[in-house]
């Protein structure tokens, strides 16, 4: 069994950005109430009998509109179940609260429904290029396709407050993601070594571009951090969840336990942050 979500990109997402204000207390408590629906349809999913659950799951042998997408909402044992929910609060989380703070609401919650609704059909597609007679499901996906969001928001705060183009740190930040990935996942090898390794260096070479690109020092963008209502705070706990989710969303397999998709989950990270910046490039674009 494949015991994870896979999930899919739309393309680039469409939203205006710009400086959005913090919501009323009243809007506040609506978007957390639309942002808890998620885990309670989970649950309610989660009490169907097992028979039903597991043909809701994708089967890559037979495999169906409906599957592809239910699948996601599927999970046969309560520690996958919990395992998901939690990283779904954590990172649901990190990312409203990095969007609040930037201004980027409106991208957040396009970004959401693009996750929720859109991204279970390809990824469950693209699991069909690896044939296998196995099963798939789990919201780990859609979880993966959020930590793709909050590592592009993080960086883009940043990145403003150093008053950089905001074109190189995104791909330094994605460039470097996939060499640490590479490290938390794959055995030493020699594929594995220069993917790191090129990694690294597409990374470092994009960083040093943007650092030319900032116009403000590093001791102005940390006063300027911790004099923003709310970022210091966030940014500390987003650079956590940047450092420390991969080993959650690509864990190390275990004798006879379920067989955890690296390949989708990296898709779905990958699929989402490249979304998510073309979008903010686009964003950009239209302001000049």
């Amino acid at each position: 069994m494949d015991g994870s979500s896979y999930v899919e990109s739309t393309g680039a997402i469409s939203f205006s950005a710009g400086s959005e204000k913090y919501p009323s207390k009243r809007r506040f408590l609506g978007e957390l109430s639309i942002l808890s629906a998620v885990p309670s349809v989970l649950l309610v999913v989660f009490t169907l009998p097992s028979a039903i659950r597991q043909a809701y799951a994708f089967s890559y042998t037979e495999p169906s509109l409906v599957t592809a997408f239910t699948a996601h909402y599927v999970h046969l044992t309560p520690s996958h179940l919990v395992g998901n929910m939690i990283g779904y609060a954590l990172l649901v989380a990190v990312a409203y609260g990095l969007s609040l703070v930037s201004g980027y609401r409106r991208l957040f919650f396009t970004s959401l429904i693009t996750f929720l609704l859109g991204f279970p059909f390809v990824l469950s597609g693209l699991n069909l290029a690896i044939p296998r007679n196995a099963i798939g499901f789990g919201f780990s996906g859609i979880n993966m396709a959020l930590f793709g969001y909050v590592t592009v928001m993080l960086v883009t705060i940043v990145d403003n407050r150093f008053d950089s183009d905001g074109k190189h740190s995104p791909p330094a930040l994605f460039f470097a993601s996939v060499a640490y990935i590479a490290i938390v996942v794959l055995p030493v090898s020699a594929i594995s070594g220069g993917i790191i390794l090129g990694g690294l260096a597409i990374g470092i070479a994009y960083g040093c571009v943007g650092a030319r690109h900032a116009t403000r020092s590093v001791q102005d963008t940390i006063t300027r951090i911790f004099t923003t209502r709310g970022e210091a705070e966030l940014i500390a706990v987003g650079t956590v969840v940047v450092v420390a989710y991969p080993v959650v969303g690509f864990p190390t397999p275990t004798l006879g336990g379920p067989r955890i998709n690296i390949y989708i989950h990296f898709v779905a990270y990958a699929l989402a942050f490249i979304a998510v910046f073309v979008s903010l490039l686009l964003s950009r674009s239209a302001r000049f």
